[in-house]
C-alpha cells in the first residue's frame, strides 16, 4: 500500500483537475478552448498516473517533475482557454520539458 503523503495528495488533487478540465471542454467550451482543454487534461491524467508509478518505485524526483510538469503544460493551456492571453502558449513547453525530464529520470532511476 502506497503511504498517505504530500506527492500523492498532489497527484490525486491534479486528477480531479484534469477531469473537471477534460469535462468542461466536453461539455462547456467552443472552438480552440476545446482542444486546448482536451490536450491538457489528457497529459495531465497521463503524467499523474506517471507520478503515482514513479512513487511506488520510490522515485520522488520524477513525481515530482509529472506533478509539476503535467501543472505548468495543462494550465496553461487551461487559462487560454478561459481567455487568458494567447502569450501564456509559449510556457507551456516548459512544462513539456519538465515532463520528458521526469521521463528521462525515471529511465534513470530504474536501471538498476
Amino acid at each position: 500500500m502506497i503511504p498517505v503523503s504530500f506527492p500523492v495528495i498532489a497527484a490525486a488533487l491534479s486528477g480531479a483537475i484534469a477531469v473537471a478540465a477534460g469535462a468542461f471542454g466536453a461539455h462547456g467550451a467552443s472552438g480552440a478552448a476545446v482542444e486546448w482543454l482536451k490536450t491538457g487534461a489528457q497529459y495531465q491524467l497521463i503524467h499523474v498516473v506517471a507520478a503515482l508509478v514513479a512513487i511506488r518505485m520510490e522515485a520522488r524526483g520524477p513525481a515530482w517533475l509529472f506533478v509539476g510538469g503535467a501543472a505548468i503544460f495543462a494550465v496553461t493551456l487551461y487559462a487560454m482557454a478561459l481567455g487568458a492571453p494567447r502569450w501564456l502558449g509559449a510556457v507551456t513547453p516548459i512544462g513539456g520539458v519538465l515532463l520528458i525530464a521526469g521521463w528521462l529520470w525515471l529511465a534513470w532511476s530504474a536501471r538498476g
